[in-house]
Parts: structure tokens; sequence; C-alpha cells
């Protein structure tokens, strides 16, 4: 197994790590974890991509990688959630 292809495994496992812990309820979508998990995941899946470029997957993730930063963004510029 090449390099690329192990980082492309870890970043699909840190993808899907994000993804069950949150329907788990471990994790909530404002987390700094998630977005960790999301983002560490969608750069080792790009960086998988340099073995076996797929073009319409490069674009996914990228577009992955581009909302998750901006919904962190939002969510921190919002302030700490409100409960009742």
């Amino acid at each position: 197994m090449s390099i690329a292809n192990f980082v492309g495994l870890f970043g699909a496992a840190a993808y899907l790590s994000a993804y069950g812990l949150l329907q788990l309820g471990r994790l909530k979508v404002e987390d700094a974890q998630f977005v960790l998990l999301n983002v560490v995941g969608t750069l080792a899946i790009l960086y998988s991509l340099i073995a076996d470029f797929n073009y319409p997957s490069f674009v996914l993730y990228s577009s992955w990688l581009i909302f998750t930063i901006m919904g962190y963004a939002r969510s921190r510029s919002k302030g700490p959630s409100r409960r009742s």
C-alpha cells in the first residue's frame, strides 16, 4: 500500500469518525473536534488523490473543506448558543 493510500484511509477514518460521533450525540456540529476531524479527513483524502487523481473527488472534497471552514467560522461568529 502506498503512503498516499494509507493517508487516504486515515482521512476516511477521520471523516467517518466525525459523522459517527455526531450521529451518536458525542459531538455537535459546533464542536471544534468535529470540525478538526472533518478538516483532517478532507486534507488527507485530498493528499491521497496525488497517487490517483480523480477530478470529481477533488471537487467534492475541496468543496467539503470550504463549507466546513465557512460553517465553523459562522458558528464562532454567533457566539455561544443559548439553551432553555
